[in-house]
C-alpha cells in the first residue's frame, strides 16, 4: 500500500476562467515541491493540456490522471476521471458533439490557450467551452462508467453549478463514485449534514483551482491504495482491504 496527497479537481489556461499562470509544467512543479503524488487536470469541457502534463509525469513524479470538469444539460458541474488518454479521447468525442458550438468570446469570458510542456503556445481554442453540453448527468455518469472512468459531483455545497442544488439530492442510481464538498464545509462534513442529501456519497475534497495559490492552499486529500489506477481510487472511496480516503487536508506552503 502506499499513502499519498491528491487533488483531483484543478484548472489549467485552457480554462478562459484560469489564470495564464497556470500551465502545465507549472503545476507539475508546485505539486511535486508541494509533496503531491497524484493529481487530475479537469478543464472546463476540454483535455488539451492533458497530453503536457503527462508527459511531465517522469521528470516530477506525479501522476497524472486524465480528468475534465464537465457542465451537464442541467447546468451543473461533474468531474470525470479516467486511466488513460485513449479513453479520454473517446469522452472528449462524446463531448465536442455535444457543445453549443458557439465560438469563444475571450475579451468577455477570458482566452483558452493550448501549451506544451515547456510553456510555449500551441494554439488559442476558439470554441466556447463554457457552458452545458446537451448531455444530462445521467448520460454523462453513464457514459463515463461505461468507459471504465470514474464520476463525482463537483462542489455539491455550493449555490451555483452544484448538481445536489440543481435536483435537491443526488439519486444513488445515478452511479455518481462521490460528492466534493469545498473547504468552508468541512464542518458540515464532519456533522454530517450533508448525507441524507447525498445518499450517503463518500466525500472528497480538492482545490477547484484556478490560479496557483488557490491550488496551494485548497483542500487535498490523502488516500491509501495499492497503484493509482481507477480501480484502486473506487476502493479507497469504499475504504475496502486497507484502502482509505481521507478528505479535508491542507498542505504547509
Amino acid at each position: 500500500m502506499k499513502t499519498l496527497l491528491a487533488d483531483f479537481h484543478i484548472h489549467s489556461l485552457l480554462s478562459p476562467c484560469a489564470e495564464v499562470e497556470m500551465t502545465p509544467h507549472h503545476l507539475m512543479m508546485r505539486a511535486a515541491a508541494a509533496g503531491l503524488g497524484a493529481i487530475a487536470l479537469t478543464d472546463h469541457n476540454a483535455s488539451a493540456n492533458l497530453p503536457a502534463m503527462i508527459r511531465l509525469q517522469e521528470k516530477y513524479q506525479v501522476k497524472v490522471f486524465p480528468g475534465m470538469e464537465v457542465e451537464c444539460k442541467e447546468e451543473a458541474h461533474l468531474v470525470v476521471l479516467f486511466d488513460k488518454m485513449s479513453q479520454m479521447a473517446v469522452w472528449q468525442h462524446q463531448v465536442d458533439k455535444a457543445l453549443s458550438g458557439r465560438l469563444n468570446q475571450p475579451e468577455k469570458l477570458g482566452a483558452q490557450f493550448v501549451v506544451d510542456e515547456e510553456d510555449n503556445l500551441v494554439r488559442e481554442e476558439p470554441r466556447m467551452l463554457l457552458g452545458p453540453l446537451t448531455l444530462t448527468a445521467a448520460e454523462v455518469v453513464t457514459a463515463v462508467n461505461n468507459l471504465g472512468g470514474l464520476c463525482f459531483a463537483a462542489h455539491v455545497d455550493r449555490p451555483a453549478y452544484s448538481l445536489l442544488m440543481s435536483l435537491g439530492f443526488l439519486p444513488p442510481e445515478l452511479g455518481l463514485a462521490a460528492a466534493e464538498i469545498s473547504k468552508n464545509s468541512l464542518a458540515e462534513l464532519q456533522e454530517q449534514k450533508l448525507k441524507a442529501r447525498t445518499g450517503n456519497l463518500p466525500y472528497v475534497t480538492n482545490s477547484d483551482a484556478h490560479w496557483m495559490q488557490a491550488f496551494l492552499d485548497g483542500p487535498k486529500n490523502r488516500i491509501t491504495v495499492r497503484e493509482l489506477t481507477i480501480k484502486e481510487l473506487r476502493l479507497a472511496l469504499a475504504g475496502k482491504d486497507g484502502r482509505s480516503w481521507q478528505a479535508g487536508i491542507f498542505i504547509d506552503n
